[in-house]
């Protein structure tokens, strides 16, 4: 969404005239479909399942037949293979394969046969048909064996999506302060953000962001110093009932809060002292460059891909195998240091390939079809 955002209200200053019709397989609206079409997108929903294998080969096939496309620029990983596959003499010179999820989104999916057989046939279609591979990192494309036969003759590399830099840039006392009276807090407070889904996945040891884990950070920390107080934003009801119980059972509700979906991270990001990230696997893992961009310091698990550092000084790595109290020993140490220039970080990504100002120039270039 960022993309089309950036390219209505720059359409102007681009190298070229560049228009999006996009084809949802799932075959229902969804909660973007209204500002999309206002930002100039042709909608085509499409569903893509077994079951309608001939009814979507037939409506895709003439999509690309009448919309005599420049590029198609597919998200699905290795089911874009059976999309260019079905779509065989009717694609266009451009055909990108993007790979988002982490490798253990992919483990949990193989859970038997047929899909291991579904998964095989996908990714040699993927070697046959695509012209690029990108992914949002390239310890994703390593982690999924892109790198490798037989997709070494397909042009590849990381393409991270860009998002809107400046609204990460803001003044920090008076969102601090802000955040403090939001949840009855002293200002003095040092708070620490955790964003993402609270239930992923049914097993919290399966759970990609580790919301578990990062709550157990949370009570460590507050063992051990009282100023500390801790936001988990993101949705999952039925996992942030269960976490809130707990929370309660250890008498901790006034200082640790479930705060659900919420439309104003950047505010957080720039009001907050840390940002505690967990996770169990990422593509790239953008709230990291986010946060940078708020000039906010990073805790991070090794498992992130390091090329989410714009600024090394802002981030420390972290094993999963650490102890929960050495994650919280390093999490207050990050949370008092003194802060970077709020503005010098904020540059530093606006000029860095995650701006959406590059990261728009750069797809363009893909679907010009340079490499």
């Amino acid at each position: 969404m960022a993309l089309l955002q950036y390219i209505h209200a720059s359409s102007r200053d681009l190298a070229v005239d560049l228009e999006f019709d996009i084809c949802l397989t799932g075959g229902e609206p969804g909660v973007f479909d209204a500002e999309a079409q206002a930002l100039g997108a042709q909608l085509y929903h499409l569903p893509f399942s077994r079951r309608n294998l001939r009814g979507f080969t037939s409506a895709f096939r003439q999509l690309l037949k009448r919309g005599r496309y420049a590029a198609v620029h597919d998200h699905q990983d290795y089911a874009a293979g059976f999309h260019f596959g079905l779509a065989a003499g009717c694609l266009p010179p451009v055909r990108l394969v993007h790979v988002h999820n982490p490798i253990l989104h992919m483990k949990n999916y193989i859970t038997g046969p047929l899909r291991r057989a579904s998964v095989s046939v996908g990714r040699r279609l993927v070697a046959r048909y695509a012209t690029g591979i990108v992914g949002t990192s390239n310890q994703l494309l390593h982690e999924y064996g892109y790198d490798r036969p037989p997709f070494a003759r397909i042009n590849r590399g990381a393409t991270h999506c860009g998002f809107d830099v400046s609204r990460f840039h803001a003044d920090r006392q008076s969102h601090h302060a802000e955040i403090c009276r939001e949840f009855g807090w002293d200002p003095s407070v040092k708070i620490v953000l955790f964003a993402g889904r609270l239930d992923s996945n049914a097993d919290q040891k399966l759970n990609q962001k580790n919301p578990a884990f990062a709550l157990e950070i949370a009570r460590c920390c507050l063992e051990s110093d009282e100023r500390f107080r801790f936001l988990f934003a993101g949705g999952g009801d039925a996992a942030r009932s269960d976490f809130e119980d707990k929370v309660r059972q250890w008498g901790r509700s006034a200082e640790i809060r479930f705060i659900g979906l919420r439309t104003d991270i950047p505010k957080l990001m720039v009001g907050a002292d840390l940002f505690l990230f967990p996770s169990v696997g990422e593509g790239l893992g953008m709230v990291a460059v986010e946060a940078q961009a708020a000039g906010l310091p990073v805790l991070a698990a090794d498992t992130v891909p390091e090329e989410a550092v714009v600024l090394p000084e802002l981030v420390q790595f972290l094993s999963l195998s650490r102890s929960v109290s050495e994650w919280a020993g390093a999490a207050i140490r990050l949370a008092c240091k003194p802060r970077l220039d709020a503005s010098y970080c904020n540059r530093a990504v606006g000029a860095s390939a995650f701006s959406i100002q590059n990261s728009a120039a750069g797809l363009t270039r893909l679907y010009m079809g340079a490499a």
